[in-house]
């Protein structure tokens, strides 16, 4: 009497004794190959020195911006438009031109980096009010209406640069009678500028303002 399944054991062996016979001899075994798709696109989120943005060969001074890439900010060199000499005078006019580098769009290579800005324009500096804290500075937009990877772009940026006032932060205010807040990058908002508000801190003790 013979037993199912001794055939379809026996082939199976056989099988597997042919597979590792081919390998024992040298031979690859081929596979069939799979289609998993487009492997998922990535971005460099940095620009190579050879593709240096051509804004920064002009004379200016060196300054970093917070650009958006993979919905993390990250800084980019550049060269804001103004001669040191402006820029060490006056704290509004060097604003105003690390501002004028956010609202430009993204150079080429910037670009195929994966580059973005989401500072909407126009944007103008002004100094401070009477009453203000010193070092104040007040844009033509109020600042909590601007799109939140924007104003995160305009703290981190500023609060990393020369504008920024003691502890790293940056006092901001708007075109209305709003009092002006302290505004700090933090790590959160350098991870998710979409959700994450700047850190507020503690306003600086008033000081002379700018007329």
């Amino acid at each position: 009497m013979r037993r199912r399944g001794s055939r379809p054991a026996a082939v199976a062996v056989a099988v597997a004794a042919g597979v590792l016979a081919l390998g024992g001899c040298g031979i690859r075994t081929t596979q069939v190959p799979v289609d998993a798709g487009a492997a998922p696109s990535r971005v460099p989120c940095e620009v190579s020195g050879e593709s240096i943005t051509p804004q920064a060969q002009e004379q200016g001074v060196p300054v970093r911006v917070y650009l958006v890439c993979a919905t993390q900010l990250v800084s980019v060199d550049r060269t804001a438009e103004i001669s040191e000499s402006k820029a060490a005078d006056s704290p509004t006019g060097f604003a105003q031109a690390v501002l004028d580098e956010l609202l430009k769009e993204p150079s080429p290579p910037e670009q195929e980096a994966g580059f973005a800005t989401y500072v909407p324009g126009p944007l103008l500096v002004s100094g401070a009010r009477s009453g203000d804290p010193a070092g104040t500075l007040r844009l033509s937009r109020q600042p909590e209406d601007l799109p939140a990877p924007a104003l995160a772009q305009i703290v981190c940026t500023l609060a990393e640069s020369r504008a920024a006032g003691a502890g790293g932060a940056v006092v901001l205010g708007g075109p209305g009678d709003y009092a002006p807040r302290a505004y700090a990058c933090s790590a959160l908002t350098k991870e998710r500028p979409e959700r994450a508000v700047p850190t507020l801190s503690a306003l600086p003790s008033p000081g002379p303002s700018a007329s």
